[in-house]
């Protein structure tokens, strides 16, 4: 086979995982919820992180957030699903 001594290109979800130091199963979701942020038509993987890593995100973003940003930014000009409700303070919560 000739491209075992190629070099290994990182996957989508390994390189997410490697910029914001997170594990590569919260990279796929990550990734898979930016998508799931479109109603119809859905950006691949390699044009999220693309975009993420042009962003220059200080912590790691929401799904909603980037695929807003893919938007706003017309990266990715589709229609948005409706943004997921806010979560309250989680003290609240316990009581």
């Amino acid at each position: 086979m000739n491209g075992m001594n190629a070099p290994h290109k990182p996957k989508p979800s390994e390189r997410i995982a490697d910029l914001f130091q997170i594990s590569n199963e919260s990279a796929k979701y990550l990734l898979n919820h930016v998508q799931k942020s479109f109603k119809v038509e859905r950006p691949n993987h390699a044009l999220i992180v693309e975009f993420i890593e042009s962003q220059n995100y200080e912590f790691t973003p929401t799904p909603y957030d980037v695929a807003s940003a893919m938007q706003a930014n017309g990266i990715w000009n589709y229609e948005l699903t409706a943004p997921p409700p806010k979560v309250e303070d989680e003290e609240d919560g316990y009581f």
